[in-house]
């Protein structure tokens, strides 16, 4: 717990606090954005679950990719350059969606997403310690959750393009009277002419969100930023990775956020999977990740304020035992019940990733921005776990109720990983709390 006078922000680093803030939503307009395409590209290219969700591990394999270069980069030079470098990149993958569609190439709209994350993974890696060194380590934790909270803000704006720019436009997700799909019905030329239409469709958001990135990068280089002072001039990454990796609260860290991040992107991907099972389409279905979003959101604000009160580690043991408990109904509640659960573990979310982030780089120093990486790294569980619940999806065939595991579609039983994702976080923060106790005895 803090005391009562600690300065989240400084005034007379508010300017650079919410520019670097604003980056929180860039990358949460650019995740959102992506995950309906997992069911977009399914339809309009045929493919199957498993095949579908290499969406997803194109856009996280980025980030473990690029993290640790980010953090060189970073140590080497500057947060700004980190910065600068990441807005560059992040544009770059954006525009390299208008030869994707030209192409309609499904393997360079994968190429496009991962180099967008390489920006997304610098981005990261750089604004998550930035935003912490902006003040007193008193206050780090609850400014980075604060900082954190603009991310579901970007959220929201994506799914908003994505329901209204891109699903709602998606010829191939037309259905006739009876609710059957037309475009499999379609003979291979008319086929073509869809999906020309609709990668073209897919590909004009992503384009325009690249030249916004590009004037973001302007404003941000004619902006002096405030840099913490190098403990000495030498990049020895190798003896910091060394000396991280002896904390046990950040070794627990990474391996927490690996999975939390996966349970995250499995909620939020299949969310579209599980509303058609029980009829409603995917446009209709944004609807319910807007509802995630907006719990998510609220929940972040409010956890951010309790966190001045609650420790840390009590909130995510709390949190993560209602994930379970919500993944359970998920599972086995069958119906809008089912859909109303998984809804509701965004609730469960919100505090996770800003928290884990924080209490994992507490006390490292100049050091946390090498094991900044580390945890953007971790960020890699969004890219596997995806693939392994589309092939669950996969058990029987391409479609979400073809078999039944315990008495329930296999789309239901899918999110057994995730629930049992959040059996890791129950132990991180089980063990967090523990530790600030010893800590507490011992002072």
């Amino acid at each position: 717990m803090e005391s009562d006078n600690a300065t989240v922000v400084q005034r007379k680093i508010l300017l650079p606090f919410i520019l670097i803030t604003s980056l929180f939503a860039l990358w949460g307009f650019a995740n959102d954005i992506t995950n309906p395409m997992v069911s977009a590209f399914k339809k309009i290219l045929e493919l199957n679950n498993t095949q579908a969700s290499w969406v997803q591990a194109a856009f996280y394999g980025g980030y473990f990719t690029m993290a640790l270069p980010a953090a060189y980069i970073v140590k080497r030079f500057s947060y700004k350059t980190g910065i600068l470098v990441g807005l560059a990149l992040y544009a770059g993958g954006a525009l390299l969606f208008y030869p994707a569609a030209a192409k309609e190439n499904y393997f360079f709209f994968l190429m496009a997403l991962y180099i967008l994350t390489f920006g997304l993974a610098f981005l990261e890696t750089t604004a998550n310690p930035f935003i912490m060194s902006m003040g007193s380590e008193e206050t780090a934790t609850r400014r980075l959750n604060l900082a954190q909270a603009f991310n579901p803000i970007g959220a929201l704006s994506g799914l908003f393009v994505a329901q209204t720019f891109i699903l709602g436009a998606l010829q191939s997700d037309d259905v006739d009277a009876n609710g059957n799909g037309i475009y499999e019905t379609l003979s291979e030329s008319a086929k073509a002419v869809v999906k020309t239409s609709d990668l073209a469709v897919i590909r004009d958001p992503y384009v325009g969100l690249g030249l916004f990135v590009l004037l973001m990068g302007v404003i941000i280089a004619l902006v002096k930023m405030p840099e913490t002072k190098k403990s000495n001039n030498s990049v020895d990454m190798w003896a910091s990775i060394k000396r991280i990796f002896k904390r046990a609260h950040f070794t627990g860290g990474v391996i927490a956020q690996t999975f939390y991040v996966g349970a995250q992107i499995m909620c939020w991907t299949y969310i579209y999977q599980y509303a058609e099972n029980i009829g409603i389409n995917n446009r209709d279905a944004v609807n319910y990740a807007y509802a995630a979003l907006g719990i998510f959101l609220l929940a972040r604000f409010i956890f951010t304020y309790l966190l001045k009160f609650i420790n840390s580690g009590k909130l995510m043991l709390i949190l993560s035992s209602m994930a379970i408990v919500f993944c359970l109904g998920t599972i086995f509640l069958q119906g809008m019940p089912g859909l109303y659960s998984l809804v509701m573990v965004s609730f469960c979310m919100s505090l996770m990733f800003p928290t884990i982030y924080g209490i994992a780089l507490n006390g490292l120093g100049d050091d946390a921005k090498t094991g900044s990486a580390f945890l953007i790294m971790a960020i890699v569980g969004g890219a596997f776990m995806p693939i392994l619940q589309g092939m669950i999806l996969d058990i029987g065939g391409s479609g979400y109720n073809d078999v039944r595991i315990l008495g329930t579609p296999e789309v239901n039983f899918s999110f057994v990983l995730p629930m049992s994702c959040f059996v890791v976080t129950l132990l991180y923060g089980y063990n967090t709390l523990k530790r600030s106790k010893k800590i507490e005895l011992n002072a």
